[in-house]
């Protein structure tokens, strides 16, 4: 078999699953008891999921996540008002084909920034782009973006994402440009793409948050009236995190 030949055409055309592959079932001496067809359709299937994993890769790097969370990872268990139903019918990624939006409320420590990126990062494994921003800053690098010639392009970005989380929202009343930043992004996405915002502020004071009557009116119109919610109860998680002992055999 004219292996090395074979392999380097693999290569040569990007197929570096499927050489991989081919290597190890060459390498097999049971594996040239299979047919052609066989063989073809394991080197395709390898092929496929290494470009799964790639894709995967690329877009968890851009997502920028703040944890590395996962979906199968959750804690259920924790006293904290989490409706394991409907957690794992938003793991499924069908809201963000529907392009709905999740808002995700409780006080600090209970978990809302963790389940938040634990679904961006099942949405990157769904070949969803996605990408997170903590609130404060992100209206900081939009106000920067402003006075440089940015502010055009973030924006375009941002509404292109598939799935975009707005983190840690409030408590300070947005500013004029902020109210202004939140109401495009908002108007952008609106129908077209999800979006997840967590917050400490329960929503029904999300209109004060925003302080100008007419424009609260708009965000919130697009944002909540077309998003699942989890709102989350009970104390920190973080009061439960054990630190190890001191190492006092050094000196």
């Amino acid at each position: 078999m004219l292996t090395h030949p074979t392999l380097d055409r693999l290569s040569e055309l990007g197929l570096h699953g499927m050489a991989k592959a081919f290597r190890d079932l060459d390498a097999q001496p049971e594996a040239r008891a299979l047919e052609h067809g066989e063989w073809l359709a394991i080197l395709l299937e390898h092929e496929a999921t290494l470009r799964r994993q790639k894709r995967f890769e690329a877009r968890a790097r851009a997502a920028r996540l703040r944890h590395a969370a996962q979906v199968e990872d959750t804690d259920f268990r924790a006293e904290r008002g989490l409706d394991r139903t409907l957690f794992l019918n938003l793991a499924t990624c069908d809201w963000i084909r529907k392009r709905h939006g999740l808002l995700i409320t409780g006080p600090a420590g209970v978990g809302k920034s963790w389940l938040a990126c634990a679904l961006g990062q099942k949405a990157c494994r769904e070949d969803f782009s996605v990408v997170y921003h903590r609130a404060p800053r992100l209206f900081a690098a939009l106000a920067l973006a402003r006075g440089d010639g940015r502010y055009a392009r973030m924006l375009k970005a941002l509404a292109r994402t598939d799935l975009l989380i707005l983190d840690d929202w409030g408590p300070e009343k947005l500013n004029d440009d902020q109210r202004r930043d939140l109401l495009e992004i908002i108007e952008d996405r609106y129908e077209r793409r999800s979006t997840i915002v967590t917050s400490q502020v329960p929503v029904d004071q999300w209109y004060e948050i925003i302080g100008n009557p007419t424009i609260a009116d708009a965000i919130l119109d697009r944002l909540v009236h077309n998003a699942y919610r989890i709102e989350l109860t009970g104390e920190s998680m973080r009061k439960n995190r054990t630190i190890p002992p001191a190492d006092t055999t050094r000196t």
